[in-house]
Parts: structure tokens; sequence; C-alpha cells
């Protein structure tokens, strides 16, 4: 979540200057956008894992510094709690074995964790959320210790002024308070950056935000959170609450929440950063010496440092980053919706799935946002996180239809094509796909496999619900070591 901060204490100057500072930044952002000043390379995605560290009861660990000591490697970084990682692959383009490659890297960059984690007493796992977590692990004194995380806290904590409430209500309820973020922590997702050429970019966008209802149904691994079964992919419903900084006085009025799917669809990757210059007040007010337009008129490449700082603290689920590399400034389409894990073949498939689905949308005549409604697409959304694989979507020509028919029949005929224009090695291209359709077919996902274990180990052995997650979570972890999908996992 970028470089540790000293400890800092912002003066309301301190924020009236840095509202005018990311607003001059997003002129100069404007102005680059009218220049042609971005570059676009065609395939070239990137891939953020968070995962969780446990000790050898299943228990959260809390000793990513220890872990991170061991590894000495800078792929791996912190997350908010201190049994959080986050592992970045080194970005790459998918034409051709690039996605096998990312397989291969992964699965070695895992291994080599693992082995690490194993020096402190403690093993890696990629899920959405822990189910052994407890509301005793998620204090403020489990934060990870990056001053930024502090940071972050005091401003949101600030800015709600009362405790965090959660309230989710799916096969069971969960209602709990906490005076902190830390509850944040609990979500662990996978999230896939492409990058986009300027001129494209509200079709890419416009294209995920379809597709994130089917996504997240055939994708969801989250059904649990302190021993409550939930939703299908909870860390959705989590994620938006945990964060939520405005008082009930505020949603009455209509405040955009930090963690948001939108409201409408775009025409330019403009129209989102400055939506969020717009709509959401400045967290962390940290300015840099940089003046973007005296470094333009240089013939240099600014940082936007502020913009780019606002921008990372507002959650879109499909967020916009603005980006450097190698001295050439990019757009990327930072996809946010999808849970960690199970295995790293899952999540390459589900990768597969969303670029190629993405890409083939993004580029017919006719795009599926000319016809499908933004608040039918925000509530396929919800519907796919509550419901997960058993969800019901609505389509344009098919009216009412389930997730994983609309998946088969329209969205993975899509995937392929969309892979196809990308160059993408066809045996690898099906490979990848086939875990999706056979997904679909199975109705078999993380979240029906961890709940159908808790029940079978429940209903048919007696044990209670805490020793039932303790057991599915060693399992699964066993499992996840095979890297065969989890459509083929038993369930006992």
């Amino acid at each position: 979540m970028g470089k540790d901060l000293a400890t800092a204490v912002f003066a309301p100057e301190d924020r009236v200057r840095y509202r005018r500072k990311v607003r001059h930044c997003l002129d100069a952002f404007a102005q680059m956008l009218g220049e042609g000043a971005f570059e676009a390379r065609d395939g070239m995605t990137g891939l953020e894992i968070e995962i969780n560290l446990i000790g050898p009861d299943a228990e959260p660990a809390m000793r990513n510094a220890e872990v991170l000591a061991h590894l000495a490697d800078p792929a791996f970084q912190t997350e908010l709690g201190q049994f959080n990682l986050e592992l970045n692959a080194p970005p790459r383009s998918i034409t051709g074995h690039g996605l096998a490659d990312y397989e291969r890297e992964l699965c070695e960059s895992l291994h080599r964790a693992a082995d690490r984690a194993a020096k402190a007493d403690c093993c890696l796992v990629t899920i959405g959320i822990l189910p052994t977590l407890t509301p005793g692990h998620l204090v403020l004194g489990n934060l990870s210790a990056n001053q930024r995380y502090r940071l972050l806290n005091d401003e949101m904590a600030g800015a709600r002024g009362e405790e965090f409430r959660l309230d989710i209500n799916g096969h069971e309820r969960l209602q709990s308070a906490s005076a902190s973020i830390m509850t944040e922590a609990a979500c662990t997702s996978a999230q896939f950056h492409l990058q986009v050429p300027p001129d494209r970019f509200h079709r890419y966008w416009n294209a995920a935000q379809a597709i994130a209802g089917p996504q997240v149904a055939i994708g969801a691994n989250s059904p649990y959170l302190h021993g409550r079964r939930l939703w299908a992919e909870t860390r959705i419903a989590l994620f938006q609450q945990a964060t939520d900084t405005r008082p009930d006085e505020l949603k009455a009025q209509g405040v955009r929440p930090r963690v948001w799917f939108g409201e409408r669809w775009i025409t330019s990757v403009f129209d989102l950063f400055e939506e969020n210059v717009t709509f959401f007040p400045p967290l962390l007010p940290i300015l840099e010496d940089e003046d973007p337009f005296e470094v333009l008129t240089a013939g240099g490449v600014p940082r936007l440092a502020e913009l780019r700082l606002h921008n990372g603290t507002i959650y879109r689920w499909n967020r916009p980053v603005y980006d450097v590399m190698d001295g050439r400034p990019h757009l990327r389409v930072e996809n946010r919706v999808l849970p960690s894990g199970p295995t790293v073949i899952d999540l390459l498939a589900n990768a597969a799935f969303y670029f190629g689905a993405v890409r083939q949308l993004a580029e017919e005549e006719r795009p599926i946002w000319s016809r499908l409604p933004f608040p039918t697409a925000r509530d396929n959304f919800h519907a796919g996180a509550r419901d997960g694989i058993e969800a019901t979507m609505t389509w344009p020509g098919h009216g009412e239809i389930a997730a994983t028919d609309l998946v088969r029949s329209v969205l993975l005929p899509k995937a392929r094509a969309g892979l196809d224009r990308y160059g993408v090695d066809p045996s690898l291209r099906d490979r990848l796909l086939t875990v999706i359709d056979d997904r679909c077919r199975l109705a078999r996902n993380g979240a029906t496999w961890q709940t159908t274990f808790v029940r079978q180990a429940e209903q048919q052995r007696g044990l209670d619900r805490p020793t039932a997650l303790r057991e599915m979570l060693l399992r699964y972890l066993t499992l996840q070591q095979t890297n065969e999908p989890v459509h083929t996992w038993p369930c006992m």
C-alpha cells in the first residue's frame, strides 16, 4: 500500500492545499490525455495475490514481519493485518504462453514463501476469508507495522466518528462492531491488472463492470466469517461495511461509500478520476514537491503522486490506475472483485476468463453496456456475491438466467474469442477455460467446497462449528498444495 510514512498530524490547511494539488494533478492528467502521451501494450497484465498466514492449529499467525525477513523478496509485501502478505507477480504479456509463465512463477514463489514461512512455524493459505478468524484477532494491535496503515486507520476512524458496524445477513446473520478498520484485514483478494489504451479505457472498464456479477459468482471463496455462514463471497459485503466512513446521516444524504461499484457507465477514463476528486474527501493529505505542469513543460512524465494517493483510498471494484513504468505513463483497469485462492490453477483460470471476456466485450461493435442497464449490472454483482455459483442473473436477450448457464453459453465463448485476440496459445486457452466450464457444469467452487465440508463434518461427524472450520481449513491447505482445481477436490 505504498511507502512507509513518518508520524503525521494533518491540519485543516494541509487538506486545503492537498485538494488544490489533487485538482492540479487532475488538470495535468487531462492535458496528457489530450496529447496522447500514454503507452498501451496489447495484452500487458499484472497479478496481485493476497495471502493469509496460519499456525499449526489453523489459527491466524501474526508473523508477517518475521516471514518477510526470512523471504527477503521484494515481490512479497505486508498487507493490513499481521497475518497477511501480498505477492506481486512481475507484469507480463499474456500473448503466447504468458499465462503459463504466470502459473510457473506463482507456484515457484509460493513454494519458496511456504518454505520460509515454515521457519516462522506457519503456513500460507490463499482463501477469501480465513474461516478461523475471530473478532479477537481483528484488533488494532495486530495491524501491520507500517505507518501508512496506522494513519489510514486514524483518518478513517476519525471520519466515521463512531464504531464501524457489520450487519451481514446470509444463510446466517452476523452483527458486530469495531473501533478500527482492522476488520478489513479479513478480506484477501486476487487482483488482475490490464493495461489498456486511453481512448478505449471506457470500453474495458464498462465491460469489466458488466461481467463482475458472473465473475464473482463462479469464483466465490469466502462463505464464513467469525464462525457464521453468510454470503458465498462474504468479502464483498465485509469490505464495504468495514471501511464505510459514513455515519447514518451521510448515508441518508446519498454520500457515496469508499468501497463502490459505481453508478453509471462511463465515456472516458477521466470520468472516474473526476468522480473520485468530486465525491470523496482526502484521507491522507500528503503533499510532494512535484509540479506536474513544470514536468510536462520540461518534456518529462509527472508522477501525479497526490492524485494517485487519493485514487488509492477509493476502493472501486474495478479501479482506474495511472502509473509510470520505464519512463512511460500508462493506464490500467484493476479488477478487484475476486477472492484469493483456492489454487494457482483456479486463479489463472479466473484470470483467463476475465481477460478474455473483457477483451471481446470491449471490442464488440454493439457494446453490452448499451443494452444492460447499469443498475442491473450492480444487482448482478450483489447476487453473485450473495448466492455464488447458484446465483441468477439478468442479461440482455436472456432475461433471468442462471449464472452458470450465462457463463457457459454466453461468456465462455466470448472469453475464448478474446484470448484469441490476444494471441494466447490455444492449448493453454482451452486448459484454463475448461476449468471454468467444469466448475460451472458441476456447480462447485471454493465456497461450495467449504460449506459442503463443514456441513458434512457437523451433520455426519457431530463436530461443532469451530472444530469443523478448523478441520476444513487444514484439509483445504493440503488440497491447495496439489494445485488441482477446486471442483475436483473430495469433500472429506
